[in-house]
């Protein structure tokens, strides 16, 4: 197989649906030109790793490819369609019972990170390789899903409003708690995926082992980078806020 083939699959198709249904939305509501160009960021990402070459190295090459694959389903993607969702549609979406418990940050947390260990899992990971029909398919739905429910409250106010403090530490925790993941795939001694480890070809000159530390390191980097960026933005906001409130509270100097 070439390994840097394009690749036609059914998530395409979805992608593709949730555009259309998100520019019917938009006509009917409105919103912004920055909301509209962050959703549709989101989806040329979701496309570049469903449909290029991408998406081709990691189903057969590369651990690393495919590391790039999970990170763009749980964490880059959901984040920007998040920001491309306006408040009056997002206050919509927000009205069913499901909706406000699996976006409530003590659920949408441990969930999207109970959901990323899990499918990290080396014989889960290797079954969903093994099954790029079937479970493959579950498993990008799902890291797609919790990452969205995760990313949901921190620019969001409907149906939980946090003030800019409480994101920031939701942000943080969701760093610290995240973070170990990509430092164990980078620092174990051994390739720990089989299904990479018996690859018939081999592509830029990694070995499994090589292939696995890069795609923790790599992983590891951009939790940092995202994450940070995320965080430093509430905080310096929660800042703000407490200046003014500050401001507000201090009696007026006595004439």
């Amino acid at each position: 197989m070439d390994p840097y083939a394009w690749s036609w699959n059914a998530e395409a198709i979805v992608i593709l649906g949730l555009t259309c249904a998100y520019a019917a939305a938009v006509r009917e509501r409105g919103a912004p030109w920055w909301r509209v160009a962050c959703f549709l960021a989101a989806m040329v990402l979701l496309l570049a790793v469903s449909v290029t070459p991408i998406h081709t190295l990691g189903m057969h090459y590369l651990l690393t490819m495919h590391l790039l694959q999970n990170v763009v389903l749980a964490e880059w993607a959901p984040l920007l369609v998040v920001l491309g969702i306006p408040p009056a549609l997002a206050a919509v979406i927000a009205r069913p019972g499901v909706v406000r418990a699996i976006t409530h940050p003590a659920v949408a947390l441990p969930v999207w990170l109970a959901n990323y260990m899990v499918w990290h899992l080396p014989w889960i990971y290797d079954a969903a390789l093994e099954s790029p029909n079937g479970l493959l398919h579950l498993e990008h739905a799902m890291y797609f899903a919790t990452g969205l429910a995760m990313w949901w409250c921190v620019f969001q106010d409907e149906p939980h409003r946090l003030g800019a403090g409480p994101r920031a530490a939701y942000v943080f925790a969701g760093f610290v708690v995240a973070s170990p993941i990509g430092l164990v795939m980078a620092l174990v001694p051994n390739a720990i995926y089989d299904f990479y480890v018996h690859a018939h070809h081999r592509v830029w000159g990694l070995d499994p082992l090589e292939d696995q530390q890069l795609a923790g390191l790599l992983m590891a980097v951009e939790q940092a980078v995202v994450f940070f960026a995320v965080f430093a933005y509430w905080f310096f906001r929660f800042l703000l806020e407490e200046e003014r409130r500050e401001d507000v509270d201090r009696p007026p100097a006595a004439a």
